[in-house]
């Protein structure tokens, strides 16, 4: 009986781990390509923690957030993203915030991604739709991946008063009013993986302003 006790507690200590890399409260939509030209990759979605964070493993693109992570009035947004290796396709990976119903068939948020190519956009999903705030726009701020594939990215929105920043490693890429389609910045707050992406985040967080 006691090694039957002591196997039992073996097997529930070494599953342990794996069960505490699970994000606590933590949900996330996918979002799967329509596109033959651009397949989704085979497998599930792993999306767990690290010392310092998150690792999401995307063989379809996703959106991940807590639904107890929200954000009013003014505040920054911060993460700094590692993608792992470049798979050629150039896939975005970023932030999102504003959103609402990110669940349901309403999802809406807005995105601030980058890419390998060393471009960022910002755009608005409503529903199935997205309508560009700012399209696919080259910046130097960019850290586009290195001989081994990998490049690490910090990304990070300010929302002040009655304008919106958008900043890459430091470095301010675009201003915008708070109107129209950036009308609507409070709400949940995430992140946002594309297809094909093997991607680490850390110092993820929102400040008050």
């Amino acid at each position: 009986m006691k090694y039957f006790a002591g196997l039992l507690l073996a097997v529930l200590f070494a599953l342990a781990p794996a069960f505490a890399q699970a994000p606590k409260g933590w949900k996330y939509r996918s979002d799967h390509s329509s596109e033959a030209s651009d397949p989704d990759a085979p497998g599930a979605i792993k999306f767990t923690t690290t010392p310092t964070g998150f690792h999401a493993v995307n063989p379809m693109a996703a959106i991940y957030w807590n639904p107890a992570n929200t954000a009013s009035g003014n505040y920054t947004l911060k993460g700094t993203f590692k993608l792992i290796k470049s798979n050629g396709y150039d896939e975005y990976y970023g932030l999102i915030f504003g959103g609402s119903g990110l669940d349901g068939a309403q999802q809406s948020y807005v995105y601030f991604m980058v890419t390998d190519d060393g471009t960022y956009l910002i755009k608005r999903r409503e529903g199935s739709s997205a309508s560009g705030i700012s399209q696919k726009t080259p910046s130097d701020a960019v850290q586009k991946p290195g001989a081994n594939g990998s490049a690490t990215n910090t990304l990070e929105v300010h929302v002040m008063g009655d304008k919106v920043a958008f900043m890459i490693n430091g470095k301010t890429v675009a201003t915008m009013p708070k109107s129209g389609a950036l009308a609507k910045t409070d709400g949940l707050y995430g992140m946002r993986v594309n297809h094909q992406l093997d991607v680490e985040i850390d110092n993820f967080g929102l400040s008050k302003m």
